[in-house]
C-alpha cells in the first residue's frame, strides 16, 4: 500500500492515509486552489482518493472532518513541521548513475556528518563541493544524521516528526538526490541515519490518525512505536516500506537505524525480520546490496545474526565497547566518570579480538550482568569508531576528541581504529583534527517544549559531576559553534593530522592483513600499558604486528615475534614526516630480524610487517 500522495501523471495524484478507527477523513487541498474532497475507507482502514492535483499542490488530512493536518506519510513540509504537506513527482529527477552497483561493505571507510553543520551552508548541495577532499583522503561512504523534516531550522534530527520527509532547509527531496547522484560520480556510498524508536515532539498528529503509539512500552525519548499491539499492522507496514522508500527513491545504498534495542516487538514475526524480508525482495527487483546497520545497547549476536536462524538480520552494527576501551585508555581521568567499567588494558585486547567487551559480566553501570559474547563473529559485522556525534554531544563542553587529547594520542586512536579488524567510522572533521563543538541543538516554537529541553539536558549532565551547565541548546549561537572551521586545513597540525589519517587509510585498502576480518587470523595480547596486535592474511602470507604504548612516561623493550625471520617497518608515529616540531625521539629501525627487541617510547604506534622474499 503505497500511503501518503503519490503522483500518477496526467494531473492525478492518489492520496492514501491510514485511520482504521475514524469514520470519515477529508483532503483538503489549499494551494494553488482551495478544495475539500472526502475520501473512501476501504477494509484495512486505509482512505483513498484519486484527484486532480499536481506536483507543487499543498494539502492537508481532516480525521472526522476536524481541523487540517499534515499527512504522517509527507514526503515534503515545505512550510515547517504544522505547514500542509506537498505532492511532489519522484519522475523529474534525471538519475546519473545508472553504472552504480554500489560498493563491497567490508571496503567502507564510513563518515558521518550532520548536514547543517557540515559547511557554512548547511545544505545537501554545499556537502559536493567538500567531495573531492573526501576522495582524496579515501573516505567512500557518507552516513548523513536524520534528514526528515524536524522543528525550525537547526536540529540533530532525532526530533523528526515526518519519516518520509527530507528537510527544507537542507535542499528538500531534489537537494538530496543531487547529492546522492554526485556521490555515487565520485565512488561514495550514501548512507542515511533512521529513527523508527519514536518520533519527535513537535509537530507530531500521528494519534490524530491511528494508534502508532504504545503505553505498554517506555522509551527515553518519547512513547514507544506500536510494532506489537492492536492496530499494529499498519504501523509496521509504515515504518517497513519507509526503508524501501529510501532505497527506491532516492538510490540510498543503506541505512543506519538509531537505536534499535527501543524498538518493541514480542509479536510473532519480528519487526525487523519483517523489513528486512522486504529489503531482499527490493534487492532482486533493483539489482543492487542495500545494507543495514543497527546501534544497538544489546550486545547480542543476534542483532547481526541472520533473521533464518532467529537473528535481526543487520548487516552490521555499531561497536560502542571499542570506543569506550580504546578512548579510556587516552583520557582516563575524564574518562572514568563516563566510562566506570572500562579501563582495562585487558579489555582493549578483548575488543580488538572478540568485539563485545561486556560479554556476561557484572557491570557496575548497570548493575546486573550484561551482554554474550561476540567471539568468533567476523569483524565486518561491526562498525567501530573514536568519535561520533553521541560522544561530543553528549558531553557538556560539546568537545570531540582532539580537542581531549593531544596530537600524539590522538595518532595513536586514529591507529587504533583503522588497523582493528572492523568497519571504520570516521566523524565529521575527525580527518584533520577539528576541535569545534558539537553541541546538541533545537530550534522548537512550543515554548514550553524548549523549557524541558534545556532543563533535562542540565538533568542529564548532573549524573556525571560536570561542573558547569550545558550551552542552551535553543540558542542559535549553540548551533553555530558547532560548525566546522574548515580553515585548519591550513593550519600545519590539522595537514599533519590529515596526512597521517591518509596513510592509516592507504594501508587499509592495500594492505592484504588489513582487509582480513577473520577473527581466528587475529591475536591481540597486553604487557603493562602495551597492546600488541597482529593480524595476518587470508591466505597467511602477510603478517602484520601493531605495537600501541599507551604510557605516557615508561618506555618498554619488546621483541618481534619469531615466525618470521625478518620484519620491515611501514608506520611509525615518532618518523620525523609525523611530529609536528623537530625532536631528538629516535625513530625505530626500519629492518629487524625476529627475536631482536626494539624499545618503544611513551605514546608510540609502530607496524611492522612480514618481509617476503
Amino acid at each position: 500500500m503505497k500511503i501518503g500522495a503519490t503522483y500518477a501523471g496526467d494531473n492525478k495524484t492518489k492520496f492514501t492515509v491510514w485511520a482504521p478507527l475514524k469514520n470519515k477523513m477529508m483532503l483538503h487541498i489549499v494551494h494553488p486552489v482551495d478544495k475539500k474532497i472526502a475520501m473512501q475507507k476501504d477494509e484495512w482502514g486505509y482512505f483513498n482518493l484519486e484527484t486532480e492535483a499536481e506536483p507543487g499542490y499543498k494539502y492537508f488530512f481532516r480525521p472526522e472532518d476536524d481541523k487540517d493536518i499534515p499527512d504522517p506519510a509527507s514526503q515534503y513540509q515545505p512550510e515547517d513541521v504544522h505547514g500542509p504537506s506537498e505532492v511532489i513527482d519522484h519522475t523529474v529527477y534525471i538519475w546519473s548513475d545508472d553504472q552504480w552497483k554500489g560498493l563491497p561493505f567490508a571496503e567502507l571507510i564510513l563518515y558521518e556528518l550532520h548536514v547543517g553543520t557540515y559547511t557554512k551552508e548547511g545544505t545537501f548541495e554545499a556537502i559536493i563541493s567538500k567531495l573531492d577532499h573526501l576522495v582524496d583522503t579515501g573516505i567512500n561512504a557518507l552516513e548523513l544524521m536524520p534528514i526528515i523534516q524536524f522543528p525550525g531550522n537547526r536540529n540533530w534530527g532525532y526530533d523528526g516528526v515526518y519519516p518520509y520527509s527530507v528537510n527544507t532547509d537542507y535542499g528538500g527531496p531534489a537537494g538530496l538526490k543531487k547529492l546522492v547522484d554526485a556521490c555515487h560520480q565520485k565512488n561514495i556510498a550514501v548512507f542515511l541515519d533512521v529513527v523508527y524508536n519514536h518520533l519527535g515532539p513537535e509537530g507530531n498528529y500521528f494519534e490524530q490518525f491511528a494508534p502508532y503509539f504504545t503505553d505498554h512500552y517506555k522509551t527515553p525519548w518519547g512513547k514507544a512505536i506500536n510494532f506489537d499491539g492492536q492496530w499494529s499492522d499498519g504501523v509496521r507496514e509504515y515504518f517497513s516500506d519507509n526503508a524501501i522508500y529510501w532505497f527506491e527513491h532516492f538510490h540510498i545504498d543503506g541505512l543506519r537505524f538509531d537505536a534499535i534495542h527501543g524498538v518493541y516487538d514480542n509479536g510473532g514475526i519480528h519487526f525487523w525480520k519483517l523489513m528486512h524480508e522486504k529489503i531482499k525482495k527490493a534487492e532482486q527487483r533493483l539489482g543492487r546490496p542495500f545494507y543495514t546497520i543497527a546501534e544497538s545497547d544489546l550486545n547480542d549476536p543476534k542483532v547481526i545474526k541472520d533473521a533464518s536462524v532467529g537473528g535481526y538480520g543487520f548487516t552490521a552494527q555499531w561497536l560502542d565497547d571499542f570506543h569506550h576501551a580504546l578512548y579510556i585508555l587516552l583520557d582516563k581521568e575524564k574518562a572514568k566518570k563516563i566510562y566506570p567499567d572500562f579501563g582495562q588494558m585487558q579489555q582493549l585486547a578483548k575488543a580488538y579480538k572478540e568485539g563485545f567487551v561486556h560479554s556476561g559480566e557484572y557491570v557496575n553501570f548497570r548493575k546486573r550482568k550484561y551482554g554474550v559474547s561476540s567471539a568468533g563473529i567476523s569483524g565486518d559485522k561491526f562498525v567501530a569508531f573514536i568519535d561520533n556525534h553521541d560522544q561530543a554531544g553528549n558531553r557538556v563542553t560539546g568537545r570531540r576528541l582532539p580537542a581531549l587529547i593531544n596530537f600524539e594520542k590522538n595518532k595513536m586512536a586514529a591507529a587504533g581504529l583503522l588497523l582493528a579488524p572492523y568497519i571504520p567510522m570516521l566523524f565529521m572533521g575527525e580527518e584533520y583534527g577539528e576541535e569545534a563543538p558539537f553541541f546538541y541543538f533545537i530550534s522548537h516554537s512550543d515554548k514550553e517544549l524548549v523549557r524541558l529541553v534545556q532543563e533535562g539536558r542540565k538533568k542529564e549532565f548532573e549524573h556525571f559531576g560536570w561542573d558547569i551547565d550545558p550551552p542552551d541548546p535553543q540558542s542559535e549561537e549553540t548551533f553555530l559553534q558547532s560548525k566546522l572551521q574548515w580553515s585548519k586545513l591550513n593550519e600545519e597540525k590539522n595537514k599533519l593530522t590529515l596526512q597521517w589519517y591518509k596513510k592509516l587509510i592507504g594501508l587499509r585498502k592495500s594492505h592484504p592483513a588489513l582487509q582480513n576480518f577473520n577473527k581466528n587470523d587475529i591475536w591481540a595480547n597486553t604487557i603493562e600499558d602495551v597492546l600488541i596486535l597482529q593480524r595476518r592474511s587470508a591466505d597467511e602470507k602477510n603478517y602484520l604486528v601493531c605495537i600501541f604504548n599507551f604510557s605516557e612516561t615508561n618506555g618498554l623493550s619488546y621483541s618481534l615475534p619469531t615466525i618470521h625471520t625478518n620484519w620491515n617497518k611501514i608506520l611509525d608515529s615518532n618518523d620525523a614526516q609525523w611530529l609536528t616540531e623537530a625532536s631528538d625521539k629516535a625513530s625505530l629501525p626500519h629492518s629487524i630480524q625476529a627475536g631482536e627487541k626494539i624499545t618503544l617510547l611513551p605514546l608510540t604506534i609502530v607496524v611492522y610487517e612480514n618481509a617476503i622474499s
